[in-house]
């Protein structure tokens, strides 16, 4: 197995976690790199939030081996602490401190804080360092959260559900936010039920589903996402009929919604040159032409959907 010194942040091999007779996670392994945003996703009771008290170190496993920053969570000290952050999907802030005070508060707990003046920088609350803490906005809040986290100077964060309930507006600056963390090289283990989330932010993702990992590489190419074949939707303009498309359109076609046609081309290409050249020489418009690939929701749904109930 790959060590810290080689790169690796997290490392698990077999992971299991039994409550009773009931196996809430059945042997998984992980090898997460350092300086990587890396997503693991799955249903509620796959097992995630098991799995990341583990790798905090605030649950014992069954069994398995697990090392995260080159020791063991359970047998990890309060210098290993306080070389990781945790976001928790929720918290309340210090009453009557003003947000620059939370810092200087928790820099306290730390050997080597982060100056408190950059860490409000760095998550875009420079401007509301006098503000009561429970004053911010559900964002703002999010954010204090995040520097709570990042004053310890940490090597690796937890982030569980950062943008639960945030506004389309507010979850796009999270995101910046969490972006650039790397180049402070924070490793970040983020968990998300936002597909689009972890597209966004993740170099790899994982999916966990009944307590086993089912699909692991990039957003582009989990469970062989950049192969799957493309989805062509568009309306026939009236008066034409399926039967004048040409034939390597005809043989792609899958579903009829009325005028509406819906094909299914594993090369798109194949399909798309004939049709755009068949409606350019009739002078036809495709307004709703549409071409997509599966989004990762759409793999990720397949997968959860697929691994349900398939182990006992």
């Amino acid at each position: 197995m790959e060590t810290a010194q080689d790169g690796a942040v997290i490392e698990v091999s077999d992971l299991r976690m039994r409550y009773g007779p009931f196996e809430a996670v059945r042997g998984i392994d992980l090898l997460v790199h350092r300086g990587e945003v890396f997503a693991f996703l799955g249903p509620n009771g796959a097992g995630k939030t098991t799995t990341v008290e583990i790798l905090e170190g605030y649950r014992r496993r069954s069994g398995g081996e697990v090392r995260v920053l080159g020791v063991d969570p359970a047998r990890a000290d309060a210098s290993w602490r306080a070389r990781i952050g945790v976001v928790l999907q929720e918290s309340e802030p210090e009453h009557d401190l003003t947000v620059a005070e939370c810092l200087r508060l928790y820099a306290g707990y730390y050997p080597a804080p982060r100056p408190v003046a950059e860490t409000l920088e760095l998550v875009g609350l420079a401007d509301r360092a006098d503000s009561t803490a429970t004053r911010l906005s559900g964002g703002q809040r999010r954010r204090l959260d995040v520097a709570l986290a990042l004053v310890g100077d940490p090597e690796l964060l937890f982030l569980d559900e950062p943008t639960t309930g945030f506004d389309p507006s507010a979850r796009r600056a999270s995101w910046d936010m969490i972006s650039g963390l790397r180049s402070l090289g924070v490793t970040v283990f983020l968990t998300t039920h936002y597909m689009d989330e972890a597209e966004h932010l993740a170099d790899r993702v994982a999916v966990l589903s009944e307590g086993r990992i089912v699909a692991e590489g990039t957003p582009a190419n989990l469970a062989g996402r950049e192969h799957a074949a493309a989805e062509i939707h568009f309306s026939l303009p009236s008066p034409v009929t399926e039967h004048d498309l040409p034939p390597e359109v005809q043989q792609a076609v899958v579903e009829r919604f009325g005028a509406q046609l819906l094909l299914r081309a594993p090369v798109p290409l194949k399909v798309l040159g004939p049709l755009v050249h068949w409606a350019e020489e009739r002078d036809l418009d495709l307004a709703d032409l549409e071409v997509r690939r599966p989004s990762l929701e759409d793999v990720y749904l397949a997968l959860t959907e697929e691994h349900h109930g398939a182990v006992s």
